[in-house]
């Protein structure tokens, strides 16, 4: 018991301290839209994790399918990330923040600039980035393949139900602080840390497309 939850420990921990994506895209949607943002992105990462938990451990079949689709999906993810690079490095512009407090009308935040947040397309992003994202895919299956092959199926879920509690709590924290900081930030600051995710977008999306690019040559 103890051996399978310091495993799961020790998977979230390689997780947390691990670079991609969604660990800058966190903090930047928590700066711009406020913690309930910061939630909101970070609910759809929680929803694609689960789902590529369930889907690598209980659906194995399944997930040799999706794999034949690999460099698709990972394609897809990459252009979804340079898109998404480009719109926050030379196109979003920040308008200037009003000097209240986000207010609440009819359940959804007002944001400072005086705009209503979308919180399903902050929900939609954070699970299409994660879901599209194929060392997402790789680690998830690759990693339920190593371990069924020495974990029983119930050492297993509390391995990976370990490992999603020590991300889930990283990612609150991550919000959190980056919320915090976020009020105390300028106009200017808050331009340059969307400029700068941007530049990280195009920077993963071009890397990991030059890998498939690669492995396609290569083959």
């Amino acid at each position: 018991m103890v051996d399978v939850v310091l495993k799961g420990l020790a998977i979230g921990l390689l997780l947390i301290f691990s670079v991609g994506p969604v660990i800058f895209t966190t903090i930047k949607q928590s700066i711009n839209h406020g913690r309930r943002g910061g939630f909101s992105f970070i609910a759809g990462v929680w929803l694609s994790d689960i789902i590529w938990v369930v889907l690598s451990n209980g659906f194995s079949e399944a997930i040799k399918v999706l794999l034949d689709f690999k460099i698709p999906i990972g394609i897809a993810g990459c252009c979804f990330l340079i898109g998404m690079g480009i719109y926050f490095a030379f196109l979003k512009k920040i308008e200037p923040r009003r000097m209240q407090e986000p207010t609440e009308i009819a359940g959804d935040e007002i944001t400072p600039s005086g705009k209503k947040t979308n919180y399903f397309a902050i929900v939609s992003s954070g699970f299409i980035i994660n879901t599209l994202n194929p060392a997402v895919i790789s680690f998830w299956v690759l990693m339920a393949a190593s371990l069924a092959s020495v974990y029983s199926l119930n050492d297993r879920i509390i391995i990976f139900s370990t490992c999603l509690a020590v991300t889930m709590l990283a990612d609150v924290g991550k919000v959190m602080g980056a919320g915090y900081i976020g009020k105390r930030l300028s106009d200017r600051v808050i331009l340059l840390i969307n400029r700068i995710s941007g530049i990280l977008y195009l920077v993963f999306g071009a890397v990991i497309l030059a890998g498939i690019i690669y492995t396609l040559l290569k083959d």
